[in-house]
């Protein structure tokens, strides 16, 4: 199975790379996850918000991988238990289709890349920094799919 994770924001803090590589590198190699990061529209004074969004929501747009679903991490999306995440990706991985992670920068996404996803994913009910996301959904990509291996990194 093929994954991206497309995140609005670069230069992040060593301990966010520290993190997300430590999970990533953990993967089988089987499931390649490669991360695009997206430059976040400068921010200046009296631009809209909106404005700012859809030159994020463009950047985006061109790098999804064509034919792949689209997935947009956002606290409203819905919310599954790792192992009902895992089953997720089971069912992904046995269709074949490549995976596309939308994470939003500082002030989130544009609607557009909403509704033109498959589906609204919610890692929690928290509003995450947009780097602790990566983090964070590294560690569930990894998790999800120790339990589909059999492997004892997930614990009941």
């Amino acid at each position: 199975m093929k994954c991206c994770i497309v995140a609005v924001g670069h230069k992040m803090p060593d301990w966010i790379n520290a993190g997300y590589l430590e999970y990533i590198k953990r993967i089988p190699r089987e499931i390649s996850v490669n991360l695009i990061e997206i430059k976040p529209e400068k921010r200046i004074a009296g631009k809209p918000t909106e404005q700012l969004l859809l030159a994020e929501y463009q950047r985006i747009r061109s790098v999804l991988p064509h034919h792949c679903q689209v997935k947009v991490l956002d606290e409203g999306g819905k919310q599954w238990t790792t192992k009902q995440f895992a089953i997720e990706i089971q069912g992904w991985m046995e269709c074949g289709d490549a995976i596309a992670f939308v994470i939003g920068g500082a002030d989130g996404l544009h609607s557009d890349i909403k509704h033109a996803s498959n589906e609204l994913i919610a890692l929690s009910k928290f509003t995450l920094p947009h780097g602790l996301a990566r983090v964070v959904l590294a560690e569930q990509l990894y998790r999800a799919i120790s339990i589909i291996k059999k492997h004892p990194y997930h614990r009941d």
